[in-house]
């Protein structure tokens, strides 16, 4: 049972529908986390097909007791609550009825046209990238789940693209020398990539404009670059550098780019341009063979030379643009975020087994993208306003 919820009381609805937008292969809930439901009571409904990607089966979820309904429309049209990885489409919100909720993500300052239809739609959204950044909230941080499998990610595919093993050989012909492998940005998918690169035997070294994660960094064995600037900003985020700050950073880091094999970017400020790390005049200075994977990619990227969700190469350096890496492992990526969707619905279903209609729980208000025909995130409210629709 979930939360001593009583099991005659439940008429939920849940529902998870198949995801539409391209390359994406996660699915909302895994059948283990929908077994728990159904044996709280809880009708959960799936469109047949949702898991195939991930490798869960329609099979997996009828066995734990799941309806399987075979189209999209039907999946939405009478849902109580709509489950997704990816922002609901016009369409797919225009299949649901009024009153719906509709959990995931929503890129609230970027999918506006889904907005503005859920507005009108009366259809109530919570965007998980909103999710706050308290300790109560962390088994709820599909950013951070997500993310740590990036980062593992990342590292991967530039040992893949890279012409030079990353850890160190003696052998018979000789000494190899590990690569250097430099990880631009230590929050979690950083932390992740310096983790892996270590695993595989490179030299790792990092940097972050906040000197709190320094010990972070050398806790996982590698190197953190010092600048006597303080950026840490709220949530857990850095702040924007002054101007100042960013002609100082520069010039370390451009340094630190030009020496390395393979760099990893992951500087991202939520809802803005992901800030300039790696101008071309840098990328002009590293080493033919030299590899930069920018996990900023979606949001600008970190590289001025990067070509979102494109593998370009310019001077004989690599620069890779990957979009939506989570997805490349959609099996443990959407495991994770089934955890993360599971703990959120505990904030909404109440000790009777029926949805709350309040959402006054902190987590709840700050989450909230459009409720009862408004929009309650203010930069996305900002935006229609002013006609970005």
């Amino acid at each position: 049972m979930i939360r001593g919820l009583r099991r005659e009381t439940m008429t939920v609805s849940l529902v998870i529908p198949k995801e539409i937008a391209p390359g994406e292969k996660r699915v909302a809930l895994v059948p283990d986390t929908v077994g728990i439901y159904v044996k709280a009571g809880i009708e959960v409904r799936v469109e047949s097909g949702a898991g195939e990607s991930s490798y869960y089966t329609d099979r997996d979820y009828a066995a734990k007791g799941a309806k399987m309904i075979p189209d999209h429309k039907s999946a939405l049209s009478n849902a109580d609550i709509v489950l997704k990885v990816q922002p609901p489409t016009p369409e797919e919100v225009g299949m649901m009825k009024a009153g719906t909720i509709v959990i995931g993500h929503m890129s609230p300052t970027k999918a506006l046209d889904s907005a503005a239809k859920m507005r009108d739609q009366k259809v109530t959204a919570f965007a998980m990238e909103l999710v706050p950044r308290i300790t109560r909230a962390q088994v709820m941080d599909a950013l951070s789940s997500q993310a740590n499998i990036a980062g593992y990610e990342a590292v991967l595919i530039g040992a893949e693209i890279s012409p030079k093993y990353f850890p160190m050989l003696t052998t018979a012909a000789g000494t190899v020398r590990p690569a250097k492998v430099l990880i631009l940005g230590a929050g979690v998918a950083g932390l992740q990539a310096i983790a892996t690169a270590k695993r595989l035997g490179a030299m790792v070294t990092a940097y972050d404009v906040r000197r709190v994660v320094g010990d972070q960094v050398r806790s996982l064995g590698a190197k953190f670059l010092e600048l006597q600037i303080n950026a840490e900003g709220s949530g857990g985020y850095a702040r924007e550098l002054t101007p100042e700050e960013k002609a100082e950073e520069q010039k370390m880091v451009s340094k630190a780019v030009a020496e390395s094999d393979v760099v990893i970017t992951t500087a991202n400020v939520p809802g803005k341009k992901a800030p300039r790390l790696i101008a071309k005049e840098t990328v002009a200075m590293m080493k033919p063979g030299s590899v930069v994977v920018d996990l900023a990619a979606e949001s600008g990227g970190n590289c001025e030379l990067t070509k979102p969700g494109e593998r370009v190469v310019v001077n004989s350096v690599t620069i890779d643009g990957p979009l939506n890496l989570p997805s490349r492992l959609p099996f443990h990526a959407s495991q994770l975020y089934s955890k993360n969707i599971q703990a959120f619905l505990e904030l909404l279903l109440s000790k009777d087994g029926k949805l709350t209609t309040t959402f006054t729980d902190e987590i709840l208000a700050a989450s909230m993208l459009v409720s009862n025909g408004e929009v309650k995130y203010a930069p996305t409210r900002d935006l229609l306003a002013g006609g970005a629709k």
